[in-house]
């Protein structure tokens, strides 16, 4: 008798085990549907659920128009991020250097009467000056990415104030500069153009090149890196600086787009930007941040963003929609860690 109830109980033990296996299994397959899906679905959901609500405007080619010009600053950012991500620092100065590169090119431009090239490119060394300089704190003398960035950030905003002395700036700016944003081509803005430019040469750069699997391989383990050869801290000064010229290139098509210099003009991308590089782990390389992924994902976040502005909705509400998204992306981003 004690043998048969043995064997019964290892029956059902194996039974519940064989159950159990199989609820997990479940499971990862749900999670791992949802960290590769899940942003898409939302995405879709997001357009019809707008197109319903606002039939004659939100579906409309002019309304696709205008997502695709605006979306492009955020992306351009999001991509510099993303090269800072994958190697695992964070850069929380980039809306300082928006503002800080913006008001350099601006202010030559009014101030100083130099051609709109000229000034671009003095910008665009200011941005790869500011770049090295946190890599180099970060990277060669071992400081927190989170602390040294958040103080230059603070750095750059100074400095943005000395330039501009807290003022907009809108006299003696050029028409080929404001063109730059608010021409078109093929009936897109060239603000797009530009962008798909930056993701064509950072995607090439990560993808496709040695120096990109460098760059994950950092990420994974910077100690095993360093190890095998790879110059980690070099690596990681240039990820700083290539966020930096992004966000020069960005600061350049939001001033040229306003047509003027504002105070703070990067503070409203910066959570955007981020959320954009969580959301964008959770396409395509669940868990991986990637570039491909982040303008997904800033796609996403533009169209929610335009579809609450044409729903009437306060900037607060926008706001809080912006934030429960990002920490949403986190959440995916951690999801598609485990599934991957």
């Amino acid at each position: 008798m004690a043998e048969t109830v043995t064997a019964h109980e290892q029956t059902d033990g194996a039974d519940q085990a064989a159950h159990e296996s199989a609820r997990a299994a479940r499971n990862a397959r749900r999670q791992e549907f949802l960290a590769k899906y899940g942003v898409l679905i939302a995405l879709v959901v997001s357009i019809v659920v707008f197109s319903a609500l606002k039939p004659h405007v939100f579906p409309t080619v002019s309304n696709l128009q205008a997502i695709v010009e605006q979306f492009s600053p955020l992306a351009i950012i999001a991509f510099g991020l993303t090269v800072v991500l994958v190697m695992g620092d964070f850069d929380l100065s980039v809306a300082g250097m928006i503002g800080l590169s913006s008001a350099v090119v601006v202010s030559l431009m009014s101030v100083n009467h130099l051609g709109f090239l000229l000034a671009i490119l003095i910008g665009i060394l200011v941005g790869m000056a500011g770049g090295a300089v946190s890599g180099g704190l970060v990277a060669f003398a071992g400081a927190s990415s989170f602390i040294i960035t958040l103080a230059m950030g603070q750095v750059y905003n100074g400095l943005e104030y000395q330039i501009t002395n807290q003022e907009t700036i809108f006299s003696g700016i050029p028409k080929a500069y404001a063109n730059i944003a608010t021409g078109s081509f093929l009936g897109l803005s060239n603000q797009f153009f530009i962008m798909l430019f930056v993701l064509l040469v950072l995607y090439l750069l990560l993808e496709q090149s040695t120096i990109g699997r460098y760059m994950y391989a950092l990420g994974g383990n910077q100690e095993a890196a360093r190890l095998s050869g790879i110059r980690v801290r070099e690596l990681r000064t240039a990820g700083f600086m290539i966020i930096g010229v992004c966000s020069v290139i960005a600061g350049v098509l939001i001033s040229s787009q306003n047509d003027s210099q504002s105070p703070n003009s990067g503070a409203p991308f910066f959570l955007p930007a981020f959320a954009a590089v969580f959301l964008g782990s959770a396409v395509l390389r669940p868990g991986k941040f990637n570039v491909l992924g982040t303008l997904v994902g800033a796609f996403f976040l533009e169209v929610i963003s335009t579809g609450l502005t044409e729903l009437s909705l306060s900037t607060s509400v926008i706001l809080i929609v912006q934030g429960v998204i990002l920490a949403g992306a986190v959440l995916l981003s951690r999801i598609g860690r485990k599934a991957a």
